[in-house]
């Protein structure tokens, strides 16, 4: 009698001969898992991009992507499941996702800092309790219900302590990534969101532990108990013995100086290791990597080091690979009848209440506005990674059958799928702002005010620092008291990984790191200590800021904040800049466009500054403070408000003002006129700007005319110059800005207008967002100087914002012609 059609399939060979050889490769175990891996990296990629519309995190793509990989979809088809996942495949596809998930969760420990969670102020302690509480009571009431009906025979100690960690648990890095997209991540109620997320995480994984524990096969109770005391045990040692080697390693790995190779290997054999003995406990082989992250040094770069070398490959390549595994367990089919169905909806609404109601309550008990506590409890319903991990071993350990876990799997999605649009939906940060309370937009309106001037600089990195310190010296005016506050953004790509919510750490209330107090010597830490050392030595109140956002949506932040702070100007970094050979280098394409955006949005003026080493050849005492700074005036609203900008300045006893103003000469023709930038404003506004400019040089005049007289009673040099040139054309025009190029700042309109600003033969450039001026002094071979340019856009209330880019010749009869894009 033959045994072939009883005996178990053998164990998949690794490789294959290949298809000439007759063999099929989907038959061995390497081949076919290639083929698995390239299936699930092109359809959760797909999945997410289809889902960025609707701001939905990446975790949602992934879960549905193994879902429909699984039997809910295209699993139906038992062709298609022989073939690419075979159960005999299924081993060798869970272990690899379980090692990728391991790593990850190392990741996921880095990403929780002990020492925030020791500051978390009582509020979001209170909300972190709330949200843990209530939904574990629920999820302890719904238990009864589904081992009732669907769940009969499961023990009831473990279920009942799985279904309220289910419920109660708010997955971290999902919710920071939903933070970041809509805007709040440095916000309050990012803030308090993050911190009491932070604590709820901890407090889940310790309740996870009780329930793998208690889910132990052994028959005595004692056994969970020894169980739970050894995990217990586990992450002392690695608190006090494990944890000083780690710092031994950090404090060997010096900024600026790459980590050594066998250091990462040590580390990762540590994680490892730690997986190894959690498992021999009888806990899960994931608490071992997860404490280890947690108790691994957050100072210093080796951290930020370990997570670009380990992180691309174990979320890109290998996680997705475990919402694969957990898809291929989920059959909604099993989802069948009205009380199957009524089950999903009572499981959903519990998840939610629990969580929401408690958050809402405790919020409004703690003074929140009912919008935010609203958005906090929908925040806090978050699900994600850590809320599949339980399920999974819910159901490897036989707590959590079929059914009860495809409608956990579902409860998770929806929760999550819901956590956008319904914060989107109930809070909006920027209502309570009222235009009328927003008076002085533009740096002329404060000079004339006599109001305290605001500004917002924003820079990309520490190299941007002494040049913004050197400017901000020179706006201080030192004749004023308490004339200037100065807002100081640093701009952070939220990149699409994971490691990007390390950022999140870094931020407090209105964005200031976290650390900020800390001797850390990362370069958050350095540029905190910049400002306020700068600070200590002037009266001017420096704050720094921190915007978080994917590089296509912040200059939204930029604009917002720039509202919300009532800023008269924002400063931004030029896209370029200058190499040793004195040649330009672009930084990145990316900020050119965030530079247009915002001088398009902006709810103020706006100035781009073309840096040459304004901040390397100055220092910041003010008792050796010098600059001569040179402003070129055409006409119009943006130059009027480079020489208020420049007035400003001339207050501060090292700096050197001269202002240059260009009349056109009788022989000045409407043919010498080429090409200009163009306003919408341009005609109608024409006669009433020239009054005004007419009034501000007037203006101009007479505080010369008075520094003068007060001159002559003592030996002080003049500190601001004021002259005519009479141009014919354009070569005059470089001619005479050539006398000035020993200038260390220059400072010009965006858009000039008048006849003499019409005949500057501007041409095609790359960067219309420095005007025809700033492109003349930056790029132009017929104006030579190493000085650095501030180009400004005056922000203009009754007009539309200017077209960036748009030329137009003064020729009747002639189209508008439209720059090239750069590359």
């Amino acid at each position: 009698m033959g045994t072939n059609d009883t005996t178990c399939p053998g164990p998949m060979k690794a490789t294959s001969n290949g298809v000439f050889q007759g063999e099929n490769p989907l038959h061995y175990a390497l081949p076919l898992l290639i083929l698995q891996i390239c299936i699930v990296l092109f359809l959760t990629r797909a999945l997410a991009f289809l889902l960025r519309p609707l701001r939905q995190p990446r975790v949602i793509a992934e879960i549905v992507g193994g879902i429909l990989l699984g039997p809910s979809a295209l699993g139906k088809s038992s062709k298609f499941l022989s073939t690419v996942f075979p159960a005999k495949s299924l081993t060798v596809l869970d272990t690899l996702a379980n090692l990728g998930l391991l790593f990850f969760l190392f990741l996921v420990g880095l990403e929780l800092d002990p020492k925030s969670l020791k500051r978390t102020g009582k509020k979001a302690l209170s909300i972190a309790l709330a949200g843990i509480t209530l939904p574990f009571i629920f999820g302890i009431g719904t238990s009864f219900a589904l081992r009732s009906s669907i769940a009969d025979g499961v023990s009831k100690a473990p279920f009942l302590v799985f279904m309220g960690v289910a419920l109660s648990i708010t997955a971290f890095p999902v919710l920071a990534r939903i933070l970041a997209e809509i805007k709040l991540l440095t916000t309050d109620i990012g803030k308090i969101a993050l911190s009491a997320a932070a604590v709820n995480d901890v407090a889940a994984w310790i309740l996870l532990a009780l329930a793998v524990a208690l889910s132990g096969d052994g028959s005595s109770p004692l056994t969970s108990l020894w169980v739970f005391l050894a995990g217990c045990g586990f992450v002392l040692f690695c608190i006090f013995a494990v944890q000083p080697g780690m710092q031994w390693l950090a404090k060997r790995c010096p900024e600026g100086e790459p980590v050594k190779e066998h250091y990462v290997c040590l580390t990762l054999g540590v994680v490892l290791a730690a997986s190894f003995v959690t498992d021999l406990i009888g806990i899960h082989a994931l608490f071992g990597a997860f404490v280890i992250g947690v108790i691994f040094p957050k100072e210093g770069h080796f951290a930020s080091s370990l997570v670009e070398k380990v992180e691309d490959l174990v979320s890109g390549l290998f996680l997705p690979l475990y919402f694969v595994s957990s898809g291929l367990k989920t059959d909604v089919a099993t989802i069948q009848g009205a009380q199957s169905w009524g089950l999903l909806v009572l499981v959903i609404f519990n998840a939610c209440f629990g969580k929401i109601v408690g958050t809402v309550v405790v919020s409004l008990y703690c003074k929140v506005p009912l919008d935010e506590s609203l958005a906090l409890g929908f925040l806090m319903n978050t699900k994600g990674l850590v809320e599949l991990i339980v399920l999974n071993i819910g159901r490897d350990r036989g707590v959590l059958n079929d059914q009860v876990f495809a409608i956990m799997v579902l409860m998770a999605i929806v929760t999550t799928f819901m956590t956008t649009p319904l914060v989107l939906a109930v809070y909006k940060p920027g209502k309570s702002l009222t235009k009328g309370e927003y008076n002085n937009r533009t740096v002329e309106d404060t000079n004339q005010s006599n109001k305290p001037l605001c500004l917002m600089f924003c820079f990309q990195s520490i190299m941007n620092i002494p040049t913004i310190v050197n400017l901000i010296e020179a706006s201080r005016g030192t004749n004023r008291k308490e004339s200037l506050s100065v807002y100081a953004m640093h701009l952070m790509e939220l990149s699409e990984r994971s490691s990007a919510i390390l950022m999140a750490h870094k931020v407090r209330r209105n964005g200031l790191p976290f650390w900020n107090k800390d001797k850390t010597g990362n370069s958050s830490d350095m540029v905190v200590v910049a400002f306020e050392a700068f600070q200590r030595l002037s009266r001017v109140s420096v704050r720094p800021m921190t915007a978080i956002s994917a590089m296509a949506t912040i200059h939204e932040d930029i604009c917002r904040s720039a509202e919300s702070k009532r800023t008269a100007m924002v400063i931004l970094p030029f896209h370029k800049h200058v190499r040793l050979d004195r040649t330009w280098e672009t930084t990145r394409n990316d900020y050119r466009l965030i530079n247009k955006k915002v001088m398009e949005e902006a709810p103020c003026s706006v100035a781009i500054l073309v840096d040459r080493g304004l901040g390397g050849t100055t220092r910041v005492a003010s008792s050796d403070f010098t600059l001569v700074i040179t402003v070129l005036f055409f006409g119009g609203n943006d130059d009027r408000e480079a020489l208020a900008f420049a007035v400003r300045m001339a207050e501060h006893p090292g700096i050197s003002l001269t202002v240059i103003r260009f009349i056109p000469s009788e022989e000045f023709k409407p043919e010498n006129v080429k090409l200009e930038i163009t306003e919408d404003q341009a005609g109608s506004c024409s006669g009433e700007t020239k009054l005004t400019d007419i009034e501000a040089i007037a203006e101009l005049k007479a505080k010369v005319k008075e520094q003068e007289s007060s001159r002559s009673d003592s030996d002080i040099e003049s500190k601001i110059i004021y002259e005519d040139k009479i141009v014919r054309c354009h070569d005059e025009i470089c001619e005479v800005i050539k006398e000035y190029s020993r200038s260390n700042l220059f400072l010009v309109g965006k858009s000039p207008e008048g006849s003499v600003a019409s005949g500057l033969n501007v041409g095609r450039s790359d960067t219309p967002e420095l005007g025809p001026v700033g492109n003349l002094l930056t790029s132009s071979e017929s104006v030579s100087t190493s000085a650095s340019v501030l180009v400004v856009q005056q922000y203009v209330a009754s007009c539309d914002s200017p077209a960036v880019g748009v030329l137009k010749s003064t020729t009747k009869g002639v189209l508008p012609v439209e720059d090239s894009k750069s590359p």
